[in-house]
């Protein structure tokens, strides 16, 4: 079931497999105010990636923990900063999502059409993005676990694969990147 995002954060769509939990699902939003809406806002963890990307797939065991940044500057853009380690050092990148026709999707098409898809979310600890681009004719699939901290409990790791397998990816596309300190969303 998926259910539009209001408010301030009303270009995404969220949805909710689950059914109803505490938290979630559709009567919790039905008393959602923007103010709560812009919880997904703030400093993030990409701690588990899964992708069909043939350059992610060749790469994923060099890959570590990336930094990332949510501000809304909105109700139709979202930004997204990353911080991520590269054999050239720290490389830091910055993205403004903005809302399409379409209710609940975000889009770039910087480098490639690009859509977003928040699938769960408890705003305090985990978010499970799925995102898609088109590049050189193909179509690539990613699915991010965001994380507030550096760890994620057993049981959002088990959330993430569900949600990874029934988006077709396979165990060989799964990683669980290893932390890092050295390259951060907030430092030059």
């Amino acid at each position: 079931m998926q259910v539009p995002w209001p408010g301030c954060c009303g270009s995404l769509q969220v949805s909710w497999p689950l059914g109803p939990q505490k938290g979630t699902g559709p009567a919790w939003f039905s008393g959602l105010t923007a103010h709560l809406c812009c919880q997904i806002a703030g400093k993030w963890y990409v701690v588990a990636l899964a992708s069909n990307s043939e350059f992610y797939l060749r790469e994923k065991d060099r890959l570590k923990m990336v930094m990332a940044s949510l501000s809304v500057l909105g109700p139709d853009k979202l930004k997204v900063s990353y911080a991520a380690v590269t054999p050239e050092g720290c490389r830091r990148r910055e993205t403004i999502f903005k809302k399409t026709s379409d209710e609940g999707e975000v889009y770039v098409s910087e480098g490639g059409d690009r859509m977003a898809q928040v699938l769960d979310t408890d705003y305090k600890s985990y978010a499970v993005i799925f995102a898609t681009r088109v590049k050189d004719g193909k179509t690539l699939h990613m699915l991010r676990l965001y994380s507030r901290r550096q760890e994620v409990s057993p049981a959002v790791m088990a959330l993430f694969r569900r949600f990874a397998k029934e988006q077709s990816f396979t165990d060989e596309m799964i990683k669980m990147l290893p932390s890092q300190d050295e390259c951060r969303v907030d430092e030059p």
